[in-house]
């Protein structure tokens, strides 16, 4: 696969389809056993107030993944992404109720590279705050 968006095409400010992704303990259950990664602070609440947080949260590479969906939905191929980084800045919360959360993610080009890359930063939200700092991928794109 390549990307489908050509390097011609796209500007310096171009905005990437927004996308919204739920989040329930159901789905933490699921990526902790993808990930083998069982901290009882992604399942426990007893555990995870005991330890000072608000409630359960979320991975944080299960949210960094969420988030870059945007950039390889636009681009058409996962294996564009040539580079990615973010911070975790804070945690997304997941209530043990029927909606849990959600984390909002919008994208947009702020530089074209050489050799037909561009990169995007995204912003990731849930419950009105910044979950996701310096959130950058570069992208080849065709």
């Amino acid at each position: 696969m390549t990307a489908k968006i050509a390097y011609d095409d796209v500007e310096v400010g171009a905005e990437l389809p927004a996308r919204t992704f739920p989040v329930t303990r159901a789905t933490l259950v699921q990526y902790a056993g993808a990930s083998g990664d069982f901290n009882p602070i992604h399942w426990n609440e007893k555990f995870a107030v005991e330890v000072g947080l608000p409630d359960v949260i979320a991975h944080g590479m299960f949210t960094m993944a969420e988030a870059i969906r945007v950039v390889t939905d636009w681009a058409g191929d996962p294996g564009a992404v040539v580079e990615y980084g973010v911070r975790f800045t804070k945690p997304v919360v997941v209530p043990n109720d029927d909606n849990g959360a959600t984390i909002e993610v919008s994208g947009k080009v702020v530089a074209k590279l050489d050799d037909n890359t561009v990169r995007v930063d995204l912003t990731a939200m849930s419950a009105g705050q910044k979950v996701l700092g310096m959130s950058r991928a570069v992208v080849r794109l065709a």
